[in-house]
C-alpha cells in the first residue's frame, strides 16, 4: 500500500492530532482509522461521473507513534469500481497539503 507517513509522533502530538481527527471526522468502526473526505475539484473524471460512489476518500491510520495516510481514493458504498484507485498526482499533493496542513495548525514541528 502507498502511503504518506509521519513517524516519530511525540504522546502529546499523537493525542493532539487524535483530538482533531474525533472532531472533525468520521473514525471507522477499527480504532484509529479515520476517513478523510476528498475535495470535489480534485475529483478525476471517472470519480465525478459516478455520483453513487461519491463522496471519495482517503484513509488515516493513526497510532501511537505514527500518522499513516493512504494514497489509495476510496469510496465506502463499493469494494471495487473503476473509480477507485491510487491518488492522481493532483490528489497526492492535495492529500499531502491536507496532512501538513492539520500539523500545522496544531503547531506540530515534523
Amino acid at each position: 500500500m502507498k502511503q504518506y507517513v509521519i513517524d516519530q509522533l511525540r504522546p502529546a502530538d499523537y493525542e493532539a492530532v487524535k483530538a482533531y481527527l474525533d472532531e472533525n471526522f468520521e473514525s471507522s468502526n477499527v480504532e484509529g482509522i479515520y476517513w478523510i473526505p476528498l475535495d470535489q475539484s480534485i475529483l478525476t473524471e471517472v470519480q465525478a461521473e459516478h455520483t453513487e460512489c461519491q463522496p471519495f476518500y482517503f484513509a488515516v491510520d493513526l497510532e501511537q507513534n505514527f500518522m499513516a495516510n493512504e494514497l489509495l481514493v476510496r469510496t465506502k458504498s463499493k469494494m471495487r469500481c473503476s473509480c477507485m484507485g491510487y491518488a492522481t498526482e493532483k490528489q497526492l499533493n492535495w492529500i499531502i497539503q491536507f496532512v501538513d496542513a492539520v500539523f500545522d495548525k496544531l503547531g506540530i514541528k515534523i
